[in-house]
Order: C-alpha cells, then sequence, then structure tokens
C-alpha cells in the first residue's frame, strides 16, 4: 500500500514538473536511507546525472514563467512529464520489497504504466489550464501559477518519500482543484467562442 502511495505521489509531482521527482529520489537515494533504488535504476543516483537533471530543471522553471512560452514547453513535455512519472514510479519499487511484497517487483511494467498515466493526467490538467490563466491575466498569472506548481511538485515528492499516507490527501485536494479548473476552462472556452461568432 505505502509502495503504492509514494509511485503515485511522486508520478503526480512529476506531471506538474518532470524533474524536480527525479532530483528528489536521486539525491536522497545518495544522502539517506528513505529512497532505496531497485537494480537498474542505479543510474538515477549517478551525481552526473543529476547535475544534468539540475541544469534542465532550471530552464524548464524558466521556460514555464514566461506566457506563451509556456504553452510550447508544455506541449514538448507532453512526452517527457509522462516518462518521469514512469521512471520515479518504477524507481521507487523497492518500497514493495520492505513490505515483503512482491508482486510489484515481479511485474515492473506496472509500475511504468501507472507512472505514465498518472503523471500524463496532471500534465494534461496543466496544459489545458495555463493558456486560460494566461489570459484571464494578461500573462501576469504565469510566473505565479508556475512556482505554486514547482513548489506543489517539491512538496508532493517529499511527501510521497517521508509520508507516503498523506499522499490520499494530497490527491483529494488535487481532484477539487482538478474538478474547478474543468469547470473555468471549460466557461472561458464557451465564452470565446460566443465572442467569435458573428451577429444573427
Amino acid at each position: 500500500m505505502l509502495a503504492a502511495l509514494t509511485g503515485l505521489g511522486l508520478s503526480t509531482a512529476a506531471g506538474l514538473n518532470a524533474y524536480i521527482p527525479l532530483l528528489v529520489v536521486g539525491v536522497l537515494s545518495n544522502v539517506t536511507d528513505a529512497v532505496k533504488l531497485p537494480d537498474g535504476y542505479s543510474w538515477l543516483s549517478n551525481w552526473g546525472v543529476l547535475a544534468v537533471i539540475a541544469v534542465l530543471l532550471l530552464a524548464e522553471m524558466v521556460l514555464d514563467k514566461v506566457p506563451a512560452v509556456d504553452s510550447v514547453n508544455d506541449a514538448i513535455q507532453t512526452v517527457i512529464r509522462p516518462a518521469s512519472g514512469g521512471v520515479v514510479f518504477s524507481a521507487t519499487n523497492a518500497a514493495a520489497e520492505l513490505e515483503t511484497s512482491t508482486w510489484m517487483t515481479e511485474n515492473p511494467w506496472v509500475g511504468w504504466l501507472l507512472g505514465i498515466v498518472v503523471a500524463l493526467a496532471v500534465h494534461a490538467m496543466k496544459a489545458a489550464a495555463r493558456p486560460v490563466i494566461n489570459a484571464g491575466t494578461a500573462g501576469v498569472g504565469a510566473p505565479v501559477v508556475s512556482t505554486a506548481e514547482d513548489a506543489g511538485s517539491l512538496g508532493m515528492s517529499l511527501i510521497a518519500v517521508f509520508a507516503p499516507i498523506l499522499v490520499i490527501v494530497a490527491l483529494l485536494v488535487l481532484a477539487v482543484l482538478s474538478w474547478w479548473l474543468f469547470r473555468r476552462v471549460r466557461r472561458f472556452r464557451a465564452r470565446r467562442a460566443a465572442r467569435s461568432q458573428p451577429p444573427g
């Protein structure tokens, strides 16, 4: 149970920012006993790899705070964020061994698939909401929302590793926020479509 919650939390974080959960998992595996990487994932603890991920994170954090550029970045991240979700979900399957459960370790594709699906769903919500936020705030909201997303990704990553039971609460909050954003996006698109129609 805790292994699944850790994986869900990390893949959710990857949907917001692909690189933060990768860095969290990689760094923690080096400096603490909280993360034990399974066979095949030792590359994630390599400091050279982590340095490259850190550079990509800095670029992502800058690009994601510029209106219009953030939408282009989201399009590119449609592949990267789900892939990151698959990696971090699978890379923490060692937690399943601590719970004396071998099913996840015998079926590693399940972790990949779940991580990809969760990260893709969160990414899709983020990508759909951002143009609406930019248009509604004349671009001023982009850096604010992006900073909140980065903080959320970091917070979710740390919760997933150190207090996975709280991932349930975080996911419930995210579900409510997603519902609210979905309604706002739909209203915005309906108003824009109504304005674009010629008067009858």
